[in-house]
């Protein structure tokens, strides 16, 4: 189907919440690169909002899927599935969790993580339900981690939000030590704030959270949807703060493209679910864990947790040394970058399309990019030489 009939099918029919996309429709990818049906390449540096940790036809990922597809899809939770125990316990060993949920987004992970931490202390018959998260955060779209996310062009048309939720400024623990009562039940954050242009939460502050935490038995929850899974150069982000929160979610690259979602805990808190009081139809079918499985292993067999490290200590001095004149702020974790170009970051966004490259963009200031984590330097160059020559 060629693209303008797509456009007009999907004018037609599909509920207008993404408004005039980026003019492309991709047919097949390969690597690191996205094939349109007319056969034009475009090299893919977003990664599909960094859930193709694997690119694209990665052959032991794909082999695994497709055998899972020809023998079962789905049963439900009513009875038991192998792939769901064995994506639970692999988490569990390469982690600080002691039980795992499965659910089918990350949106659905933090609300699982959000109901855990509330009927953790209701069942110790403690009044705690507030849970403070930051500003500039982003923690899904359902009613209540739109009431968690820390930005108010996602909040305003479903106001009266529900209650019980409120944002302080990143990094300043004064304010967040202000915010808390003796009603507080958790503190949500993302390590590394990625919606709103890539901008990591300060070591020492963490470590003051957690401190916190621990003083006042507030349940500390790390929101790890984008900065999991190898992509900040360790597999879960809070490693490289030397912090363990009680609870943290995973999404994206967890399923190499299937989704899924999981919220993780350690089991003191995990206990409070019990029979009854969380569930759904979808999460941790035999598919999804097939394919988590099979994504664990190969972002594992091929050292690429490694690659993602070095890499992002490429792109980033690959950029400073060819046109960081012309760049403002450089912020990185691992291959999660973000590079400010203040009031021209969606023309060169733009220009890099026209060139087949693509990146993601923060408004009008910062470029996101989110590459796989399969990129070598020959992509990296390829990215930083077309952005060179916009510049």
């Amino acid at each position: 189907m060629k693209l303008e009939e797509i456009k007009a099918l999907d004018k037609k029919y599909f509920m207008n919440t993404f408004g005039e996309r980026t003019p492309v429709a991709f047919e097949k990818g390969e690597g690191m690169y996205l094939y349109t049906e007319e056969g034009e390449k475009y090299l893919d540096m977003f990664a599909g909002i960094a859930v193709n940790a694997l690119g694209y036809a990665h052959p032991k990922f794909t082999a695994a899927v497709q055998a899972q597809a020809g023998k079962l899809l789905h049963t439900s939770s009513l009875y038991y599935i192998e792939n769901q125990a064995r994506l639970a316990e692999k988490i569990c060993s390469i982690s600080c969790a002691d039980k795992v949920y499965f659910g089918n987004s990350g949106a659905e992970a933090n609300e699982a993580a959000i109901k855990l931490a509330k009927i953790y202390f209701y069942k110790k018959g403690v009044e705690k339900y507030e849970v403070i998260s930051l500003k500039s955060s982003f923690h899904g779209r359902t009613l209540a981690t739109v009431a968690a996310t820390g930005q108010e062009k996602y909040q305003k048309p479903y106001a009266p939000l529900i209650p019980g939720f409120k944002q302080v400024e990143i990094n300043d623990f004064a304010a967040l030590e202000s915010a808390v009562t003796d009603k507080t039940c958790a503190i949500l954050l993302e390590p590394v704030q990625g919606e709103s242009g890539v901008h990591p939460v300060d070591e020492e502050y963490l470590k003051k959270v957690r401190a916190l935490c621990d003083e006042k038995e507030i349940i500390l929850i790390f929101d790890e949807i984008q900065t999991g899974i190898g992509r900040c150069g360790r597999m879960f982000c809070y490693e490289t703060y030397g912090i363990e929160p009680d609870v943290f979610t995973l999404a994206k690259a967890l399923g190499g493209g299937v989704p899924i979602g999981a919220v993780c805990a350690k089991d003191f808190v995990a206990q409070a679910f019990e029979p009854g009081d969380h569930g759904g139809t979808f999460g941790g079918n035999p598919l999804a864990c097939a394919a988590g499985l099979a994504a664990l292993s190969a972002i594992e067999e091929e050292k690429l947790i490694e690659n993602a490290a070095k890499m992002g200590e490429y792109i980033e001095k690959a950029l400073k040394e060819s046109c960081v004149e012309k760049l403002g702020e450089i912020r990185r974790c691992g291959l999660m970058i973000g590079i400010d170009i203040p009031g021209r970051a969606k023309e060169v966004r733009q220009k890099l399309f026209e060139k087949h490259i693509l990146v993601g963009a923060v408004g009008d200031v910062t470029l996101r990019v989110l590459p796989p984590l399969i990129i070598s330097e020959k992509e990296a160059d390829e990215f930083v030489n077309a952005l060179k020559d916009i510049l």
